[in-house]
């Protein structure tokens, strides 16, 4: 891959282009050597109009009277922290253009071993503990706020608000708990909050995985190969989005022992309830539908996670928590048609919106 010129600071132009950038952020090594996470930035010149399709979305917004305020130049500036999913990275345009378009700071960041950050020699996104992302997480909230100040002059430092994806999503609903008044606003994009099929399926799987876990951590199970998804995503099969086939490859990446015990984890975690602080929204498809060979049914529904029993799950994460269905999603909402997608986005800012502060 190309490497993209650099702008004169930490911040490199990034590979998505249109005003993106992105910044190392260096972390502890571990067991496999050097570490980093990659935060990303959506900066468009000052002079730079929205792109047409944000701002056709913001002219339908005000015509239906429920566009989203800005952000109040007398009060605390407003950031999103945008989290991706399993074998995945940021690439979501769109919403970033979006919610910049709204009033916020759009950030995104790629964690340890996964997209920007993956690293050669690295077990691509590897981990015995879903709570090592608190670092990278700790370390990009630090620096979303120093950024966020510069550009601003405002003394005062912003309100973050996190959206997060799948496997990101049960990372950042964990890492919330722990971390009480962090976030404003947490958004689940169909997060991955129990192992599909039920509880006791998950007793068992643990059970299972625990022996290879504790003595052979990175053994790669031999499971099927579910690429239909990717096939609805990419536009080198049916659906319209460019994914990098490193960092989003068309098998996934190897299910191992010691990952597959800190997620089994997280799912309980999860099942004993958890109380985050901060308003929950969750986005989930209509219907799930997985399986093996790819159909066009498939363009049309959650192809990974059960959609039915995570908005069960979802109703245990916090005081405060609202699940909005979208007939017709794949299961990253933000790459659904455009349809879909445009609904997302549009009720995700009225959801940040009311809650500025």
């Amino acid at each position: 891959m190309t490497v993209p010129e650099e702008t004169g600071t930490r911040w490199r132009r990034d590979i998505l282009g249109h005003g993106f950038e992105c910044m190392d952020l260096p972390l502890k090594p571990d067991e496999e050597g050097q570490v980093k996470a990659t935060l990303v930035r959506h900066a468009p010149p000052v002079s730079q109009p929205a792109p047409q399709g944000v701002l056709d979305f913001l002219v339908s917004f005000t015509k239906r009277k429920r566009r989203a305020a800005p952000a109040d130049p007398g009060g605390a500036p407003r950031a999103v922290l945008y989290l991706h999913g399993w074998a995945d990275y940021f690439l979501q345009t769109e919403l970033a253009e979006y919610l910049t378009a709204s009033g916020f700071h759009f950030y995104a960041l790629d964690l340890r071993k996964f997209g920007r950050s993956l690293l050669p020699g690295q077990t691509p996104g590897y981990t015995v503990d879903l709570g090592v992302y608190d670092e990278d997480l700790a370390v990009a909230l630090a620096e979303i706020e120093r950024d966020v100040m510069a550009r601003t002059g405002n003394g005062t430092a912003p309100t973050i608000h996190m959206v997060a994806h799948s496997l990101g999503g049960l990372i950042a609903a964990l890492w919330a708990d722990r971390n009480p008044g962090r976030v404003g606003t947490l958004v689940l994009n169909s997060p991955w909050l129990e192992l599909q099929g039920s509880s006791l399926v998950r007793s068992i799987a643990m059970h299972l995985v625990e022996p290879f876990a504790r003595t052979d951590p990175k053994r790669p199970f031999r499971l099927p190969e579910l690429p239909a998804y990717w096939e609805s995503v990419s536009n080198e099969a049916h659906g319209e989005w460019i994914l990098d086939p490193v960092w989003r490859p068309r098998a996934s990446f190897p299910i191992r022992a010691g990952w597959t015990k800190a997620v089994l984890a997280g799912h309980a975690a999860v099942e004993r309830k958890l109380n985050i602080d901060a308003p929950v929204l969750v986005l989930l498809s209509g219907r799930t539908r997985i399986q093996a060979e790819w159909t066009a049914d498939l363009m049309r529904a959650d192809a990974v996670i059960d959609v039915e029993q995570t908005s069960r799950r979802a109703l245990g994460l916090a005081r405060r928590t609202a699940v909005f269905r979208y007939p017709g999603a794949l299961h990253d909402v933000f790459l659904s048609r455009r349809t879909v997608r445009q609904q997302a986005y549009r009720d995700v800012a009225v959801w940040l919106a009311a809650y500025p502060y």
